[in-house]
């Protein structure tokens, strides 16, 4: 059986670096920070203060009010960006398509973290007498936002969510190449969405001591690589992206933005939080990443990495990025994106996808920002391509996600010729 190409044809984003896929693009290129005083919640109180929120919002203007109030709003930024990038894809103006083979596989690390928080809050208040929203439960559950994208199209092929911490939607778009691949179906729209900057998500990641607390300047409090770091900045948003054979998309003559070539799964089997010291299970995604996608590391011109500016993590992909690279590491671009989105842990998958898949469109190389001061532990001579981006072919694009519990998800986008 021979397996079938899978292309990207429609993208979609909700970051708090731009509301859609063009302006997300557009702020990682200026070095954009969406660092600032959260404003979902008074934070006074909390040892970090600050998020990187979705800004200037109005969810009114993208579903209708009653529907609005039945979700929660990590569905609400995951139907957006997943209209966006139907939209991109021109799907609902091919005549002929089979709603039968479109299907919707969506990741999530948490689900409706703030649905969950809320109606507890409000029991607690209470007397004891059970007095529940009857959309409590689909509100909150991880699944429902890739539900309600397929009620909106009719699309009634394969649709789940997968769960993996932060690795959630790049297992989402492992499994979605796959279904393709095999020519279960013909598209499958692909993307993440988390909403946690809630009372519960921030006071939860501060109990772990996870997050900076860099309440004084929170713009420049995401630093991966730098010697300073000392911890992630929560995020919040949406990224979809419509994959789609490489049969079916030309023969509708659409817009093919990148191939995914590859994906590869791996555990730590170590520690509940903690990356393994020596990036083994770093290493292992990588290489399986690869290898799936049958290319070598010298194909790789460039790496989006996990990169979420805590002081373990950094040193264990950089250590995981030489083992798999040899000298070829030497060759390549490396960057965080979370040092301007914060970390969007089940969207991130997705949102760094995003960025690998065009970063081979555009031969453009998003930076690492807010570099200061460069750490002995880790190799000063690799291109992590700080502070500005850097214009280069790029071939193919890997990008590394690395989820609590050990869960690793690699995927490898490359260049399609038009």
């Amino acid at each position: 059986m021979e397996l079938k190409r899978v292309v990207v044809t429609g993208i979609g984003a909700l970051t708090p670096i731009g509301n859609t896929a063009q302006a997300f693009w557009d702020g990682l290129l200026a070095g954009k920070s969406g660092a600032a005083p959260i404003t979902a919640f008074d934070a006074s109180k909390f040892k970090t203060q600050f998020a990187c929120e979705v800004k200037d919002l109005d969810v009114l203007d993208h579903i209708d009010r009653k529907e609005a109030r039945r979700m929660d709003r990590c569905t609400h930024l995951g139907l957006i960006a997943a209209n966006e990038s139907i939209q991109d894809a021109g799907l609902m103006e091919i005549a002929d398509l089979d709603l039968d083979r479109v299907g919707v596989i969506w990741g999530s690390g948490i689900g409706g973290l703030d649905t969950f928080f809320k109606e507890v809050v409000t029991f607690a208040a209470g007397d004891g007498t059970p007095r529940f929203n009857p959309f409590f439960i689909p509100k909150m559950i991880a699944d429902i936002c890739g539900g309600h994208i397929s009620m909106k199209y009719g699309f009634r092929g394969p649709n789940y969510t997968t769960v993996s911490a932060c690795a959630s939607s790049t297992n989402a778009l492992i499994d979605s190449l796959m279904w393709l691949r095999l020519g279960k179906a013909d598209i499958i729209v692909c993307g993440g969405s988390e909403a946690a900057v809630t009372e519960g998500g921030i006071g939860g990641f501060n109990a772990m001591q996870a997050l900076s607390t860099r309440n004084d300047d929170p713009q420049t409090a995401s630093r991966p690589f730098d010697k300073d770091r000392e911890g992630f900045v929560l995020g919040e948003g949406s990224v979809c992206m419509v994959l789609e054979t490489y049969e079916h998309a030309k023969a509708r003559g659409a817009k093919i933005y990148a191939e995914l070539a590859g994906g590869g799964l791996s555990a730590d089997a170590h520690h509940l939080t903690a990356p393994h010291p020596e990036g083994l299970g770093a290493t292992n995604v990588m290489k399986n990443a690869i290898e799936d996608a049958g290319m070598s590391p010298d194909d790789i011109d460039y790496v989006n990495v996990h990169g979420t500016s805590t002081p373990l993590g950094d040193i264990a992909e950089v250590k995981a990025i030489k083992n798999v690279f040899g000298d070829h590491a030497y060759q390549l671009n490396i960057s965080s994106t979370k040092s301007m989105t914060g970390h969007l842990l089940g969207a991130a998958g997705a949102a760094e996808a995003l960025v690998a898949a065009l970063s081979c469109y555009h031969d453009m190389v998003p930076p690492t920002i807010n570099h200061f001061t460069d750490d002995p532990e880790l190799d000063a001579t690799l291109n992590f391509t700080f502070h500005k981006p850097q214009a280069r072919t790029v071939r193919a694009a890997l990008s590394n996600t690395f989820g609590f519990g050990g869960h690793n998800a690699s995927v490898v986008f490359r260049k399609v010729d038009p």
